[in-house]
């Protein structure tokens, strides 16, 4: 067989194999749908506290209830002392806490001695809550751009970050749920932007107990929501936020903009089954957009 026999031939084989292969196959390395091919991910819809509508948590829990959605997720500080207050409004209602949102003292990376402590005691703190509440894991983020003094960006820094994580995530993991870090946007925090960068620190963290997020908003940084989703996997996306895409409100409120199907798609594909949480303002009345939201969102899921 010459040159140009041997490309032709192969060209040929590559075109049958790609045209028998579904779309599915082809996108979607990894992804766990049933033989029919029917993704396996699940909606389910989280609201943060400060979110949600209403003043008392029971009004804020009633009105989550009312929509369907089954995840709360609280803020970090001062959760400890509130954990018997939370498990109690839960009880008899299907909504379980999702994710707990920060609320730690200091930061992982600062220089000063005494700011690091205070992370430490106190994310510590909010883990031991979070296990005992059931929960998906603790939001964080390695530095502010606001935060300083902070260690320099550089692979001795990133070495360090990742052995402080294995201790927090071997912690987190003892007590039943993780770490979860979440990427910014370049304004709020440049050492970490994309979902594949916390990912590959989530993975380098050598932890089960150290996990990742994304958020919509912030994933404006990425050029697809679909690979930055799958750039964290099965194995290390744990959470998501969402909201509007032009001002960071509800979802739906900045209209054409808010399109969340690319990234849904890939949720479904790798089966995800926790939870997409509300992180978000509201222009108008927080019942009526918060509703109508809920049922954007499930109408994109179908979409996707």
């Amino acid at each position: 067989m010459d040159r140009r026999e041997f490309l032709h031939s192969s060209l040929a084989g590559a075109a049958v194999v790609a045209a028998g292969a579904s779309p599915l196959a082809v996108t979607a390395c990894g992804s766990t749908a049933d033989k029919g091919g029917k993704a396996l991910g699940k909606l389910n819809i989280s609201f943060q506290e400060s979110v949600a509508a209403g003043k008392e948590l029971a009004e804020k829990l009633d009105f989550m209830e009312s929509l369907g959605v089954t995840g709360f997720e609280p803020g970090g500080k001062g959760l400890w002392d509130r954990v018997q207050e939370i498990k109690d409004a839960l009880k008899g209602r299907n909504i379980k806490v999702s994710a707990i949102c920060a609320g730690f003292d200091g930061f992982i990376l600062a220089e000063d001695p005494s700011v690091k402590e205070a992370f430490d005691t106190s994310m510590r703190r909010i883990i031991d809550a979070a296990g005992e509440l059931g929960s998906t894991g603790v939001i964080m983020v390695p530095a502010f751009n606001r935060q300083v003094p902070c260690k320099p960006h550089n692979q001795e820094t990133r070495d360090y970050l990742c052995a402080q994580l294995h201790e927090l995530g071997e912690y987190a993991k003892a007590h039943g749920t993780t770490v979860i870090l979440e990427p910014l946007n370049r304004k709020e925090a440049f050492y970490m932007r994309l979902v594949a960068d916390a990912a590959a620190i989530a993975r380098d963290s050598d932890s089960a107990g150290v996990k990742c997020m994304g958020d919509f908003w912030h994933m404006q940084e990425e050029t697809s929501d679909y690979g930055a989703f799958w750039s964290a996997g099965v194995d290390y996306l744990q959470h998501v936020h969402i909201a509007s895409r032009g001002r960071r409100k509800t979802p739906g409120e900045d209209g054409e903009k808010d399109n969340y199907v690319d990234g849904f798609r890939a949720l479904k594909e790798m089966g995800y089954d926790k939870y997409v949480s509300f992180e978000c303002g509201a222009v108008g009345d927080k019942k009526t957009v918060q509703t109508a939201a809920v049922q954007l969102l499930r109408d994109q899921w179908e979409q996707a």
